[in-house]
């Protein structure tokens, strides 16, 4: 749910200002509103106050940077120095961490230019001898692929400079570097010559580029023979330098955004010459928080409490407050723009929901227990205060994300070894071909019979001793001969489910915000789509068109009943959506959509039992050995078709919730910010304590 808001005022003395949102910043439940116009001084500030926020904005520029150069994490809180040391601080890490920052620069940067060049420049050397320290002869290095032809080059060089060259080349790795030695004077003519055959003259990067050859190369040899242990060297020394410096220079840094903070709320508070107003949210939960925060200050502080215009600020913060079972699917939500305040949060359908279609989706016993080992040991991490650190994605996620992941994670394999048990499949057929699950016709025929099917009984089969075995299956999804029809229908229940869900809400909140346009649009597509629905139903999906006239069907009376809601809700909106009809026809398309959870989970249970049936196979035709070769094929097999499908099998239920559902409600129409309360970062001068 969408946790309720007030909006509050205060109004404190200029000079108790900063006591009082220092005491807010303690707090930690106010959401600021910046006030904007009026008689009072809004917008930057000026003076001296002006001159204190640049100030503190330099030296916290300065600390984050000094920060960013030590690439460390968080460490411990430490104490706060007085707040006259913060500068000397600050400089007594930034100047020798700056400096080192350079060295290790440079000695990236020489790193870089010896992987890149030093093998070419090795070959250069040797070819040129000690030419290169002649006065009277120039050299004129390059590089050729391949497919390039010296022969070109040197007809080329003949045309230009006759016989008043020397050209050598020698191959390097699948290249070759050449050099061409001509009189000084004629070293542009020999640039010309290259650029004729579309070749380049080889230029060095940083400080090589001005060094002869031969000492560029035993330049390149000292960095290949000593860089990587100079490079460790150095690290070696920040970690020290993080270790010295880092507990106070974090606890510095925090402090200085606490004051640029204050200098903040006073830029986006309304100022006049001895007084301050600030506007902002506080959720109704935590107005306690807030009037103990005031309190103490007596009559030296005004404010006042009152309900969150729903209807016409569209300011309003949101905070999802759910419970615990409901609130780790935020960070599914995460993907998605919060909802307007005042609306619907969609956080517990998608808690719901979403699991269970990627459970009916993968409906695998053996692959939900690896998802099942995946959540448990995102636990795990998350238990023992660890992170992940997804380096080649460059992210890092935090033990509380993880947390959260693992138990979504472990909701979901919960989900998808219950439908594995439904439709009989562990790693595909594996335990059907073992006889542990099996088709039992009989059964089928008694809990499916109501949808007019008959399930066969294949007489060789039953020679075979395919219908015996320990468990049935009470969903055969991969009896497709037979039992796909009725799969398809049961995904798109839900899609009836929820498209006509998602516009009963379109109307809910357009008569809560009393907006005829969107109450009468909702009730046009309600009844549009369930008319659809029931027509599809009435005439066995268009075989039988002569029940139109069938008035006897309560289906039928319905659908008119819908068709004529459709229109009226039309007229009324008709110049707001003169195009509903058109909407209508995609809303029956988004209902089919959901087509999707039966076609992605059949195409899964056909692959997974290919996989199986190739290992099973080889333990047939070739006995002990085909079952070792078997089970390493069938896993390498299963691996690789659960690392080709899986992001697919997240994005569907994902599409299906953000398009599908959210689109009628209205949700991906308007958002609203987040809640972002005023903080504080350093550690409370009365308890001493990091929050």
């Amino acid at each position: 749910m969408i946790n309720p808001m007030q909006q509050v005022i205060i109004a404190v003395r200029k000079r108790d200002s900063e006591a009082v949102i220092t005491a807010l910043q303690d707090a930690g439940v106010l959401h600021l509103k910046p006030i904007t116009g009026g008689p009072l001084n809004t917008g930057s500030l000026a003076g001296q106050d002006a001159l204190a926020r640049r100030e503190d904005e330099r030296l916290l520029a300065r600390a984050e940077s000094t920060i960013a150069e030590l690439g460390a994490y968080r460490p411990a809180p430490a104490p706060l120095p007085a707040q006259g040391e913060w500068e000397n601080v600050v400089e007594a890490a930034a100047v020798p961490v700056g400096a080192l920052a350079k060295e290790r620069q440079v000695l990236q940067a020489d790193l870089d230019a010896e992987a890149a060049y030093g093998p070419a420049v090795r070959a250069l050397s040797h070819i040129v001898g000690g030419l290169d320290r002649s006065r009277r002869v120039s050299l004129v290095p390059f590089l050729l692929q391949p497919t390039d032809n010296v022969a070109e080059l040197d007809a080329a060089l003949q045309g230009s400079l006759k016989d008043r060259y020397l050209l050598a080349t020698e191959p390097v790795g699948q290249n070759r570097v050449g050099v061409i030695a001509t009189l000084r004077g004629e070293r542009d003519a020999a640039r010309t010559a290259l650029g004729k055959v579309r070749l380049g003259e080889l230029r060095l990067p940083g400080r090589f580029d001005t060094m002869p050859l031969s000492e560029a190369a035993a330049e390149m040899e000292r960095i290949q023979k000593g860089g990587a242990d100079r490079q460790v060297a150095l690290n070696g020394t920040r970690e020290k330098l993080a270790q010295t410096h880092g507990p106070a220079l974090y606890a510095v840094r925090d402090a200085l955004k606490d004051r640029v903070a204050i200098h903040d709320v006073r830029a986006v508070s309304a100022r006049g010459k001895y007084s301050l107003a600030m506007q902002g949210y506080v959720p109704a939960d935590r107005v306690p928080a807030l009037t103990a925060a005031l309190g103490k200050f007596g009559d030296a502080v005004s404010y006042e409490l009152h309900e969150a215009d729903e209807h016409h600020d569209r300011t309003i913060p949101v905070e999802l407050k759910n419970n615990s079972y409901v609130r780790p699917f935020s960070l599914v939500m995460g993907l998605m723009s919060l909802p307007k305040y005042g609306t619907f949060d969609p956080t517990w359908v998608i808690a719901v929901f979403f699991p269970l279609f990627f459970g009916i989706i993968i409906a695998d016993i053996g692959y939900g227990l690896l998802f099942l080992l995946f959540g448990m040991w995102l636990l795990g991490k998350a238990k023992r205060n660890e992170g992940w650190n997804l380096s080649f994605f460059g992210a890092y996620i935090p033990p509380a994300t993880l947390k959260d992941l693992g138990f979504v994670t472990n909701v979901m394999a919960a989900w998808a070894i219950l439908w594995g048990v439904l439709t009989g499949e562990f790693f595909g057929t594996l335990l059907e071909h073992m006889h542990f699950f099996y088709i039992n016709p009989g059964l089928l025929d008694r809990l499916w019979g109501w949808t007019g099917l008959t399930f066969p009984v294949e007489p060789e089969k039953v020679a075979e001793g395919y219908y015996k075995g320990l468990i049935p299956i009470v969903f055969p999804r991969l009896e497709t001969s037979y039992f796909s029809n009725v799969a398809l229908v049961f995904s798109l229940l839900f899609g009836i489910l929820q498209v006509l869900w998602g516009w009963g809400i379109r109307i809910q909140q357009g008569v809560k915000h009393k907006d005829p346009v969107h109450v009468w649009e909702g009730l046009a597509l309600f009844g549009g789509v369930g008319a659809l629905i029931l027509m599809a139903f009435a005439t066995q999906a268009g075989k039988n068109f002569g029940e139109f006239s069938n008035f006897a069907n309560p289906l039928i009376l319905l659908m008119y009943v819908g068709f004529a809601l459709f229109l009226i809700g039309w007229i009324r909106v008709i110049k707001h959506y003169p195009l509903l009809p058109i909407e209508l026809l995609s809303q029956g398309g988004a209902v089919v959509s959901y087509a999707r959870i039966f076609a992605v989970g059949l195409v899964s249970a056909i692959l997974a039992k290919l996989c199986t049936d190739v290992g099973w196979s080889l333990y047939e035709n070739i006995g002990f050995l085909g079952i070792i070769i078997g089970v390493i094929l069938g896993a390498a097999l299963h691996f690789f078709v659960l690392a080709l499908t899986l992001i697919g099998h997240v994005i569907q239920p994902l599409r299906l919730h953000m398009v599908e559902f959210l689109n009628p409600t209205g949700f991906n129409a308007e958002t609203s910010p987040a809640y972002n309360p005023l903080r504080r970062l350093s550690p409370r001068t009365s308890a001493g304590q990091v929050k």
